[in-house]
């Protein structure tokens, strides 16, 4: 089964226990880029999803949906 981007971010956040806010401040975006991607209004660019695999150490193939593990 294929995750979308926004069931991932969720999963993600629930599983880490972060909130929009702390998981933005971390890969420097404002919460409400945070919310969009949430409701599946928009996805994170290269730059951003590079940002996110570094500040969290995990794989970006786990944000992509290509992997089911961090």
């Amino acid at each position: 089964m294929e995750n979308n981007f926004s069931e991932i971010l969720k999963e993600f956040l629930t599983e880490n226990n972060l909130t929009q806010v702390e998981f933005a401040k971390k890969i420097g975006v404002k919460q409400s880029q945070v919310s969009e991607w949430l409701k599946g209004k928009a996805k994170p660019g290269y730059d951003i999803l590079k940002s996110m695999a570094i500040a969290f150490n995990v794989s970006a193939d786990y944000f992509l949906g290509i992997k089911n593990e961090y």
